[in-house]
């Protein structure tokens, strides 16, 4: 039974790796076969347990899957209502000068990728960055070179806060990260982004003329903006002062949105904000349910022991280096899970350098994180070779990152 389990998981694995070449999404393929494996291990118990026993790890299971869910659920609730608004492309907009220098517009892309997916989710800050670049209308070379960099931008920019970065949130809810060292490895992350923009922006010598659409304002969507803003902000002062779970404080927040709307919005003909759950993306939050529930299983059965040896062969810190390579080409959110459900056990300082290498790592390679199969599908010059012909630019840059997370956790523990 343990080797069928193991196949399943295998099988699960593999579609995700091959979702844009058999076209079934992963969400399907990762929810079938977690529950299959769950049936089984209920209709075929390891010897010496028995239904009971399994229920409990069930259990144990779908309270850690459901924090995580709801805590996404709440933050896409608020992106997907300012995105709908155009509120973040106006904002955008008015920042940006109408006309500069390529290279200017790389540091300035950079920048607003690594602190917009903080606050957002990896996808949607890949896709509003995206949008930017292609509105620009270069030359296919420069728009991947520009794309490469909004990938590294958006997974580094994510380490940081538990808003931004799924496998984040993950580490911090298991305990094992604090949200003020968190913060302190923006440094870090920050510092790595712009090397990687100083060296992509090196033979650029073009100018740019930045052209918006014309948008109406809507007092009621910055109202919300500000409560999403709001809402950030207490998670953060919340947790270090009472230790407030963050799903609770999200969910307060989401609560407020819906107010604010039902009360100003009461004479108006647009659609409920309620209706905005049914829009954000739930194939995502279909696809962690179905991952995670594999990784429990695998814990179950005892298989992740073997990552554990990987920390017994190497150094800890040459092993969160290669965790961060690895995920790369494992989809980072399994392999996060699996590290939490090993047990590993590390020092602060340590998982502070392996929340950095597992956000980041997957920049790699396009099919390595979500931010690059979004990119992958928005820009047609896009693909897997034309990618990864910056992947050794893009390795100096996680290099210098991961140093410094390993600089700053030590500095703090």
């Amino acid at each position: 039974m343990q080797t069928l389990l193991l196949m399943i998981a295998g099988l699960a694995f593999l579609m995700i790796v091959l979702e844009d070449v058999i076209h079934i999404n992963k969400a399907k393929t990762t929810l079938f076969l977690g529950t299959l494996a769950w049936l089984l291990l209920f209709l075929f118990p390891p010897h010496g347990t028995d239904s009971h026993f399994i229920q409990e790890k069930l259990d144990e299971n779908i309270l850690e899957i459901a924090s995580l869910w709801l805590f996404l659920m709440a933050a896409m609730t608020f992106v997907a209502f300012l995105n709908h608004q155009g509120l973040i492309e106006t904002l955008i907009y008015k920042v940006l000068p109408k006309r500069l220098s390529e290279r200017r517009l790389m540091f300035l892309v950079a920048g607003f990728a690594f602190f917009f997916s903080s606050l957002s989710d990896n996808i949607t800050a890949t896709l509003i960055s995206i949008a930017l670049v292609l509105s620009l209308k270069m030359e296919a070379k420069k728009t991947v070179r520009f794309a490469v960099l909004v990938v590294f931008a958006v997974n580094s920019g994510g380490v940081a806060l538990i808003t931004g970065d799924v496998t984040t949130l993950m580490i911090f809810m298991q305990q094992k990260v604090m949200i003020d060292d968190l913060l302190w490895l923006s440094l870090p992350a920050l510092a790595s982004v712009m090397l990687l923009a100083t060296l992509l922006a090196r033979p650029l010598q073009g100018e740019v003329v930045i052209s918006p659409s014309p948008r109406r304002d809507d007092k009621v969507g910055m109202m919300i903006a500000f409560i999403f803003l709001l809402t950030i902000i207490s998670t953060i002062i919340l947790n270090v002062i009472a230790s407030v779970p963050p799903l609770l404080t999200f969910l307060f927040g989401l609560s407020i949105m819906f107010l604010i709307g039902r009360l100003c919005y009461k004479d108006d003909e647009r659609e409920s904000l309620l209706d905005y759950i049914r829009v954000i993306e739930f194939d995502t939050l279909l696809f962690f349910l179905g991952i995670l529930l594999l990784v429990g299983m695998m814990k179950e059965i005892g298989v992740l022991d073997s990552l554990v040896r990987v920390y017994e062969v190497l150094p800890t810190t040459g092993a969160n280096f290669v965790m961060g390579l690895l995920s790369s080409l494992v989809d980072n959110v399994p392999l996060t899970a699996a590290l939490l459900k090993s047990d590993i056990s590390m020092d602060a300082a340590s998982w502070l350098t392996l929340t950095y290498a597992v956000g980041v790592g997957g920049s790699l390679l396009v099919i390595g994180s979500a931010a690059g199969i979004v990119a992958m599908s928005k820009v047609e010059a896009i693909t897997f070779i034309s990618f990864m012909r910056y992947s050794a630019v893009i390795l100096v840059a996680y290099s210098v990152g991961f140093a410094g997370s390993y600089v700053v956790g030590h500095l703090l523990h």
